[in-house]
């Protein structure tokens, strides 16, 4: 089944990197003791709120202190958070925990748009993506099935909510505090 996010007849577009734009994408340290899986949908506003309010705190005591690894996995729940988790993965990688946090801080804005494409073509140009690379991203089949069958391993693995996030091979569906992230880190800790 082809997925085609942004129809026309545009002139040939630069291909996009497959195997790099569905790289897993992460932060801290590849040798930290613990590893905090995230499943996330970008229009979800329970992402939002643990992107917003959460996780500055569980980066500045978990992930920057070398403690946690964080992964990103996409778990895009309607036709809008697909190509926005397309568009993220297609900027540099240096950039996307930068667009991840951008998205969820202007989510009431671009994703409720009447033109919500336009608007994650916005964001793309502020992260370096230019139109072309752009429009390319949202036409790639194999992105959009790389995006697809992350949720699907997410899914398998119990999936069933976002945010969920895996800890060790546990999962811990809902938002949660910084106080109930340390309730279950700190005994991995020791």
């Amino acid at each position: 089944m082809a997925i085609v996010l942004f129809a026309g007849t545009a002139p040939a577009q630069p291909a996009v990197d497959t195997a790099t734009a569905l790289s897993e994408r992460a932060i801290g340290s590849p040798d930290a003791p613990v590893t905090v899986t995230e499943y996330f949908s970008l229009t979800c506003p329970h992402c939002a709120s643990f992107h917003n309010e959460t996780f500055p705190a569980l980066k500045e005591k978990y992930i920057d202190t070398g403690k946690v690894r964080f992964v990103y996995r996409d778990f895009p729940l309607d036709r809008v958070a697909l190509p926005a988790a397309m568009m993220a993965r297609c900027v540099d990688e240096k950039r996307y925990p930068g667009v991840i946090a951008v998205l969820f801080k202007t989510q009431n804005s671009w994703a409720t748009a009447r033109d919500p494409i336009g608007e994650l073509g916005k964001i793309a140009a502020l992260a370096g993506l230019g139109k072309e690379a752009f429009e390319s991203c949202l036409q790639s089949e194999e992105l959009a099935n790389g995006v697809l069958t992350s949720r699907q391993e997410g899914s398998a693995a119990g999936v069933n909510s976002t945010p969920a996030f895996m800890v060790n091979g546990k999962i811990y569906a809902g938002v949660h505090s910084i106080e109930e992230f340390s309730e279950v880190l700190d005994p991995l800790l020791k």
